[in-house]
């Protein structure tokens, strides 16, 4: 997810004294940044990259980097800006709640200190609250352990991360999110990152799995 990660609220948002419009992708909030949406150029066997440009204003570069070994994956994305511009970065990875018709239901080992309450439509207010009961389709801070993914005994997924937030996603029946961003929704109307050149933003993510 970038040049934004999560919702924006109507798709709108101010930067410097000017407003800007993204696209409704998800009624009535942007959703997920623009790269999700585009191809990415293959620069070698272990770097995509992408440029941004319209539907979002600034102009950059988002770069990732995937290290790739028999127990683990570490990627690393770079948000790089040619001129000053607000975002948040991140991933959404989804897993499918059986790994066979026949498996076992997913189970989710998450522990957060706190939780962005959010609005009717979707939109953290600015508070902070303890966690709620699941099932959930929010963002998390103050993870206290890396969270864990497992399928009974036939695989166990640990997720890692530099990015303090985290949203989960449960609410569906064939699904389940687990979402590593630098920010929470809607932070370019809040405290986003300002990325400038030669200042760029990096966000960092690791997959360490078991088998049997």
């Amino acid at each position: 997810m970038a040049p934004f990660a999560g919702r924006v609220r109507d798709g709108q948002f101010r930067f410097r004294g000017e407003s800007f419009q993204l696209p409704i992708d998800l009624p009535p909030h942007a959703i997920h940044g623009t790269v999700y949406r585009q191809p990415w150029t293959i620069v070698d066997d272990a770097t995509i990259a992408i440029r941004l440009g319209d539907p979002w204003p600034f102009p950059g570069t988002v770069v990732q980097r995937f290290s790739l070994e028999p127990d683990s994956m570490r990627v690393t994305m770079s948000l790089r800006a040619e001129q000053p511009m607000p975002a948040s970065i991140g991933w959404h990875p989804w897993f499918r709640r059986r790994l066979t018709e026949s498996g076992d239901d997913v189970d989710l080992q998450f522990d957060a200190e706190l939780m962005f309450e959010r609005d009717a439509t979707g939109i953290p207010t600015g508070r902070l609250v303890g966690p709620t009961e699941r099932p959930w389709d929010d963002c998390f801070t103050g993870v206290r352990a890396d969270p864990v993914v497992r399928w009974g005994n036939d695989l166990e997924l640990t997720i890692g991360s530099s990015c303090d937030c985290w949203v989960v996603f449960d609410q569906r029946p064939d699904g389940i999110c687990v979402e590593p961003q630098t920010a929470p929704p809607d932070a370019l109307n809040h405290e986003p990152a300002i990325v400038e050149p030669g200042k760029p933003l990096i966000a960092t993510m690791e997959w360490r799995w078991k088998t049997g």
